[in-house]
């Protein structure tokens, strides 16, 4: 049974989504509030639930050719002193997927493609919707309303539908860091090509990922580098100072970080305080459900946010395939496919965004003996903690 399916938000939570369930059949039409589509941030680690779900719709082949190859993990001192280094090999090994570290841009553009762009209609705002026993009814800023039998809603972190759905405003919790990113020319007097580096110290972080070429123009690697730095909320963002304040923040630290600097384009750069939202306990209403950063908005700290949206986008399609089969009523359906979305995602990815907070505060220094144990234990780490983490997290997904 086809039937009529709206997704307001063409991120890649809302595309993943609408792909999934266009293969299903049914007749899907994403609604994407801006006139042209410019991904935020410079670039995404698709860790393997991630990749696997990409896989599944089609577009794993495309996300590994686009993306870096990274089979290393290295922790190196503020000053440049290396605490670790390890393979990552058994762990991609162990889950049967690489990560695949991949510019945003890229990944957008080939979810876009996917879908087809006669399914997408940009410029248009969503402002509300009215979930009724036979449709739901989505209203525009124009006035148009468009009718569905089902509503998914993938606008992003600063969703108001989701307060509509939740019955109250659900307020966006600053995680207490502000994170600059962008890419640069992949080169080994930054980093080795094939490691993910991570300067830390004073409750700060560098990072450098190998992330492909992303299909830029030049058909050259690039690293996908973040600066994070604990500071207050509303901390002036002057993209003209990006270059000089985080020489101040970064002072002292090693020539690799320094040479950073000095090589990014601040016009390429990306300045973000870093929010989350509260674990909601229920991410549907009558024919509605969240999803991505509407349902689940995360701190980046365990590199989650993308694979816990791709996760929704399959198991909501999953969900509705079983229940339409088992059911003729399409309404007794729907309402037993948003149920079982509820059981299956609630709990999974409230407990990432707790995770990602505990994690986000333990980097960056929101409890200094904490921060300073953690310097302490990298010093000790020879591997094998750091992906029965990631392993955890990765065999938690809907995919074997």
């Amino acid at each position: 049974m086809a039937l009529d399916i709206v997704v307001i938000g063409a991120g890649m939570g809302g595309l993943s989504a609408a792909l999934a369930l266009k293969a299903r059949g049914h007749r899907v039409k994403v609604f994407e509030r801006v006139e042209v589509m410019r991904p935020v941030g410079a670039a995404i680690s698709l860790w393997p639930n991630g990749v696997k779900v990409m896989h599944e719709l089609g577009l794993g082949t495309t996300i590994e050719r686009l993306s870096g190859e990274m089979t290393r993990m290295r922790y190196l001192s503020h000053d440049g002193h290396l605490l670790s280094d390890f393979s990552l090999t058994p762990l991609f090994d162990a889950v049967n997927q690489r990560a695949c570290p991949i510019s945003r841009a890229a990944l957008q553009q080939t979810l876009f493609d996917a879908v087809g762009a006669e399914h997408i209609h940009l410029g248009r705002h969503c402002v509300g919707y009215t979930s009724g026993p036979e449709k739901v009814v989505t209203t525009f800023e124009d006035g148009e309303r468009v009718e569905a039998d089902l509503l998914v809603v993938a606008d992003g972190t600063h969703s108001k539908l989701r307060d509509t759905l939740v019955g109250r405003r659900v307020e966006r919790q600053y995680v207490g860091y502000v994170n600059w990113n962008v890419r640069v020319a992949a080169s080994g007097a930054l980093a080795p090509l094939e490691s993910w580096d991570q300067y830390v110290g004073e409750g700060k972080r560098v990072s450098l990922m190998p992330m492909g070429t992303g299909g830029n123009d030049a058909g050259e690697q690039e690293f996908y580098c973040f600066f994070d730095v604990p500071l207050p909320a509303g901390t002036p963002n002057d993209s003209a100072r990006y270059r000089d304040e985080l020489k101040e923040h970064f002072a002292g630290w090693g020539a690799p970080v320094q040479a950073l600097i000095e090589r990014f384009d601040p016009a390429r750069m990306a300045r973000v305080e870093i929010h989350d939202i509260e674990p909601l306990s229920r991410l549907t209403d009558t024919r509605v459900a969240l999803l991505g950063d509407a349902a689940h908005a995360m701190a980046p700290d365990l590199g989650q946010g993308g694979c816990q949206a791709m996760e929704d986008a399959w198991v909501l399609a999953e969900t509705l395939t079983s229940a339409l089969a088992e059911q003729a009523d399409t309404k007794a359906a729907l309402a037993r496919a948003l149920a079982r979305y509820d059981q299956a995602r609630v709990e999974r990815v409230g407990e990432i965004v707790r995770r990602a907070r505990a994690r986000a505060a333990m980097i960056h220094g929101a409890n200094a003996a904490e921060t300073r144990a953690w310097y302490e234990e990298l010093g000790r780490e020879d591997g094998n903690g750091v992906r029965a983490g990631i392993e955890k997290t990765i065999r938690g997904g809907p995919l074997p």
